[in-house]
């Protein structure tokens, strides 16, 4: 049996613009392959919409595990709906660092806003990427904004030092935290702490309640002694129920006033700028270590230095310089 036809790029970015949501899925699957022919068609793709993104409030979500992010994400976003908003949720998913594989069950977790006709659910795995976040995510957020979604929301993995990433590809960063309080605290690192515009205590309800006002006391108080990320931007705590839906509307407005701030005063557009270019250097990192690793010879002389390294045997400065010198990039084509 013939494999199914590529979808021609032209029809692709036309359905993307058109809000099709079947159509933006296939392009999002299209950036995220790491395919040789799939990255120059998704290249071609992302500099078409290009021109159309930009339009949304991007917000970084994260927050340890077990703070209930889709949860939240499924309350927040289809508050959002009912505002007359289109939100994309960009979900990543862990991934095993040894099979690369990935549970991508966000969808699931998000049924009731992944039915709902003004939002699209896409979860991805991270694949190992530092930060928690896909390398293309950042396409990816391009290719929801050219579909009409004016709201983009990114679930990152968990809670790490790596997870700053996220700042690198959103305009607001939220941090979830539980009503655990001080115990908490100190399992949230302080350099996530510093990127927080807004920090919300879940789970604020029932036998919780109390304890939620209780951290979000302690979240104050921490934030005080912390320079704020942005300079027009005074990071607020809020607590919030998703079940009950106590607290969301809140939320967007802190969000709403913040993102307002930000673009009123032309920050916005000089962070973009200074992502965008971040995310030059970024790409060109992964794509000399793509091809670095596809070279004949350092492929040979990889394991014989990577085991001497693991041994102690070799600094991993003389490894890495070992490899670099025997690299043989092909010539540029003539």
């Amino acid at each position: 049996m013939a494999p199914p036809a590529e979808p021609d790029v032209d029809d692709l970015a036309a359905g993307v613009r058109a809000g099709d949501r079947r159509a933006l899925a296939r392009a999002i699957t299209l950036v995220e392959s790491t395919r040789a022919d799939h990255r120059e068609r998704a290249e071609a793709l992302v500099a078409d919409l290009l021109p159309g993104s930009g339009g949304s409030v991007r917000l970084g979500i994260s927050g340890p595990p077990g703070v209930g992010k889709s949860t939240f994400i499924e309350a927040f976003g289809t508050h959002l709906t009912r505002l007359g908003r289109r939100v994309a949720v960009l979900a990543v998913d862990p991934s095993s660092t040894r099979s690369r594989g990935s549970i991508l069950g966000d969808k699931t977790r998000m049924e009731s806003l992944s039915r709902d006709p003004a939002a699209f659910v896409r979860p991805s795995p991270s694949g190992g990427a530092l930060g928690g976040v896909t390398r293309r995510t950042r396409e990816a957020i391009v290719l929801c904004e050219a579909a009409g979604f004016d709201v983009v929301l990114v679930e990152t993995v968990g809670v790490g030092q790596s997870e700053i990433a996220v700042a690198d590809l959103t305009d607001l960063f939220v941090l979830l935290a539980s009503p655990a309080g001080g115990d908490d605290l100190q399992g949230i690192k302080r350099g996530i702490m510093e990127l927080a515009d807004l920090v919300v205590v879940t789970k604020a309800d029932g036998d919780l309640a109390a304890a939620a006002n209780h951290a979000a006391a302690d979240i104050r108080r921490a934030l005080h002694l912390m320079r704020p990320r942005h300079a027009e931007v005074d990071p607020q705590v809020l607590l919030v129920s998703s079940p009950t839906g106590g607290g969301v509307p809140e939320v967007w407005e802190a969000v709403a006033a913040a993102h307002g701030a930000l673009a009123g005063s032309g920050a916005l557009v000089r962070m973009r700028s200074d992502q965008a270019r971040a995310a030059l250097w970024t790409e060109l990192r992964g794509a000399l270590e793509e091809r670095l690793r596809a070279d004949p010879a350092v492929s040979a002389a990889l394991p014989g230095i990577e085991a001497a390294v693991a041994a102690g045997d070799l600094a991993p400065g003389a490894g890495a310089r070992r490899l670099l010198d025997a690299w043989r990039p092909a010539p540029p084509p003539t």
